[in-house]
């Protein structure tokens, strides 16, 4: 069954490997959407001033500057990492280039710019001595901050396009599927669900037109993870569709990716357009019999976007919103033909479970979830940024060892994984492995990979809040358990965190969020509950303590706060009272001030401009 290509990938990867070694010594500049908007573009061009241009090579030429995507270490940036010597230097302004430069050249290294470990104390000169990058292992971002996105060429170098040629030129559709299968990827976008099933069933189902769509509506606040691959290593992407077209027996494609994020938008257009015209897209892709259009589609922002039927409407050009899941899609999806749906990060996988075998993904991670994940650490630790572990990596070591531990020495508190739809994880569960099947029996979901982390300053009920007011606002409003039920809970966590609550209150909301949760009709509704009842079951006591004690342990509520000035601290300035907006405050010159609390709007004046530090919140 095998055949023949008339594009020989070996001598493409090849050829791109002997433009690459031309360029001399490689300056990455990271150019994702982060670093660009802190001047990673104004770095690039004073490399090149310098003389390190790729694109005006010589034989002469000893350095190329090369924007590359996300490197990850996103609360560094911006980032410049000289790959063969291993080295990596952190909050890169432009007057720093010409120092790195010369540096360079003398073989010298720029010290002030090293990162410096907070957990060690001391600047790091390897980056394999730098946990935040030796603790990750790589598959969907293996090439993110490795090559230019923009160039065919780099990616060829690293091995794009080496899997589908491979699949092309066994040519069996149920060879692929059996991989994927075996190998236990599961999807990235959130449900877990076996990716090698889902894809079977769309194959059962073939016949005529059928469809593959790439879900990049990746809506999570805080999230970024699939439009780092988008951004990063488009080919990858494209790459890991066509594979799945081929096995399922589709010849057209869509990625649906919201219009925010428009560089991963023009950079899947160079892309696609690129290798239509080198033969690895397109019609008789690399010589064979196997056709492949993929189009990209914008959508408009809307969270429930990202939930398969309402993807899919929009598409369409419809108003985005969930349709009843009477019909698989696998029988009647996009157009009302069989489609394919994973989202970025799984496709982004394929390349590599099919050149390296199914039972290497499946060495990784843990007996029900294979492989790694890819997640946005933010929050109060000392690294931010992405990061991709294998699924038996446990929160300890995501939060300590990758993002080196919580930030100012504070204490730990919770973490918010899954983003709006997932749960509060605590103290008790930092040694609970990243595992789809675990993480759900304890009220989280791994999602699309958010983590939020929280310190000991944080208010959860707040925090509960925030994520409701979240859903609420992007609740197609379709249904009424999610139009309602999202509102109301709403209105009862604002009515506690303004100190007016009952106890009443937590069972009327964990009575509407069990019937948000069984009765909304889509994915959003359903798991629209998830940090509300995970936070009622593990920091009750906060609750509690906002309705019976009227007040906020974390000092975070405005309207449970109060002001009090200590009188042994108070030296009578009069500073206080002259900044405070509405006259709460009163006293002698040289005497203790008080502050009048029935007037005081607890904006917080007084304390900002108290040189003694004798006014504190209770």
């Amino acid at each position: 069954m095998s055949t023949e290509l008339k594009i020989n990938i070996n001598e493409e990867k090849e050829k791109a490997q002997k433009l690459i070694e031309k360029q001399g010594r490689r300056i990455h500049v990271c150019a994702s959407t982060g670093c660009v908007a802190n001047g990673a573009l104004e770095l690039i061009e004073e490399f090149k001033k310098l003389g390190a241009d790729a694109q005006a090579l010589t034989n002469e030429v000893k350095m190329s500057v090369i924007p590359t995507g996300c490197i990850g270490f996103c609360e560094q940036g911006c980032l410049v990492v000289i790959p063969d010597k291993k080295l990596t230097y952190v909050h890169v302004k432009k007057e720093d280039v010409k120092e790195i430069y010369d540096s360079l050249l003398n073989d010298t290294v720029v010290e002030r710019l090293l990162y410096v470990d907070p957990a060690l104390n001391k600047k790091i000169v390897n980056n394999e001595e730098m946990n935040f990058y030796a603790k990750q292992t790589r598959t969907a971002m293996k090439n993110c901050g490795i090559i230019n996105p923009e160039s065919l060429d780099e990616a060829l170098s690293v091995g794009a396009y080496s899997a589908l040629s491979k699949v092309l030129e066994i040519n069996d559709p149920e060879y692929v599927i059996k991989e994927i299968e075996e190998s236990g990827l599961r999807g990235r976008g959130g449900g877990g669900f076996a990716t090698g099933k889902k894809w079977r069933s769309v194959y059962q189902h073939r016949g005529g037109k059928s469809y593959v769509i790439c879900n990049g509506d990746e809506g999570d606040p805080g999230a970024f993870m699939d439009r780092s691959v988008m951004e990063d290593d488009p080919h990858k992407l494209l790459e890991g569709m066509a594979i799945a077209a081929f096995a399922v027996g589709a010849d057209e494609a869509y990625i649906y990716v919201r219009a925010e994020y428009p560089l991963a938008i023009k950079r899947l257009r160079k892309a696609i357009a690129d290798a239509e015209a080198r033969g690895f897209l397109g019609n008789n892709i690399m010589g064979s019999n196997f056709n492949l259009k993929i189009n990209i589609r914008e959508g408009a922002g809307a969270f429930v976007c990202g939930e398969s039927s309402a993807l899919i409407a929009s598409i369409e050009g419809e108003r985005g919103m969930p349709r009843p899941k009477n019909i698989h899609m696998a029988e009647c999806g996009l157009f009302k033909r069989p489609t394919l749906l994973n989202n970025v990060e799984t496709f982004a996988n394929v390349p590599l479970i099919i050149l390296n075998g199914a039972k290497w993904f499946a060495s990784m991670g843990t007996d029900t979830s294979k492989g790694t994940k890819t997640f946005a650490l933010t929050g109060e630790v000392n690294n931010t940024g992405l990061i991709e572990v294998p699924m038996n990596t446990t929160l300890r070591q995501i939060v300590f060892d990758l993002g080196g531990g919580i930030r100012n020495g504070k204490k730990f508190k919770a973490v918010q994984i899954g983003g709006p739809s997932g749960g509060c994880l605590t103290q008790e569960h930092l040694d609970m492995p990243m595992d789809y099947d675990q993480l759900t029996k304890v009220g989280a979901m791994v999602g699309s990979g958010g983590l939020v982390v929280m310190n000991e300053d944080t208010c959860i009920v707040e925090v509960a809040r925030f994520f409701m007011n979240f859903t609420k606002n992007e609740s197609c409003g379709k249904c009424v358990p999610c139009r309602e039920g999202t509102k109301n809970m709403l209105a009862i966590l604002e009515k506690i965190v303004r100190g007016e609550g009952e106890m009443e209150d937590l069972d009327r909301l964990e009575e509407l969020a069990q019937v948000v949760k069984q009765g909304s009709l889509c994915g959003l509704g359903k798991s629209a509950p998830n940090p509300v009842l995970s936070t009622l079951k593990y920091f009750r006591d906060e609750y509690i303590a906002h309705i019976k004690d009227k007040k906020c342990p974390a000092g975070v509520c405005t309207a449970l706060k109060k002001y009090r000035i200590k009188e042994e601290l108070c030296k009578g300035c009069t500073k206080c009272a002259r900044n405070c907006p509405v006259g709460a405050i009163s006293g002698n010159v040289k005497e203790a001030h008080k502050i009048d609390t029935s007037k005081c709007i607890k904006c917080g004046a007084c304390k900002e401009n108290c040189p003694f530090k004798a006014i504190v919140v209770e």
